[in-house]
């Protein structure tokens, strides 16, 4: 079930998000408010394999206490589907089960390479903060 790009749908009392770059080996992690609009890079998740990845990330949900969940999902220049979008759709699927949280999906292509060509020392986070400033810029 994807959310749609239009973020409309967001209740007005969801204030604070928790969001995530997924990566197999690396998922950036950053954290924002619906008030100020803007996110703050969160140390990076280096972790291989579901177990380590999830333990990291009830970490960061239980720190942050966020109402709701975003996730970066790739898509190929053109809007074409790839292997990494269909793990990232999967990695939000399995957010809303586990936390029972809204998650929001945002296209998040170019975000790596923005952060990168930003001069951003953990390129993980700083895309994970783009890609959460877009989504709360959209906000009504």
């Amino acid at each position: 079930m994807s959310v749609p790009a239009d973020h409309t749908n967001v209740p007005a009392q969801f204030q604070s998000f928790l969001a995530f770059d997924f990566g197999l080996k690396r998922t950036g992690v950053a954290v924002g408010t619906r008030m100020l609009r803007s996110a703050t890079p969160q140390g990076t998740i280096k972790a291989e394999g579901e177990a380590a990845r999830f333990a990291q990330v009830a970490e960061r949900i239980r720190e942050w206490q966020p109402d709701a969940l975003v996730v970066g999902v790739p898509y190929h220049p053109d809007g074409a589907a790839h292997e990494n979008t269909t793990r990232a759709l999967k990695f939000a699927r399995q957010l809303r089960g586990r936390y029972g949280l809204q998650v929001y999906e945002v296209d998040e292509r170019y975000s790596t390479t923005e952060a990168i060509a930003a001069g951003a020392a953990d390129a993980d986070a700083a895309s994970a903060c783009i890609i959460l400033e877009q989504f709360l810029r959209n906000l009504p």
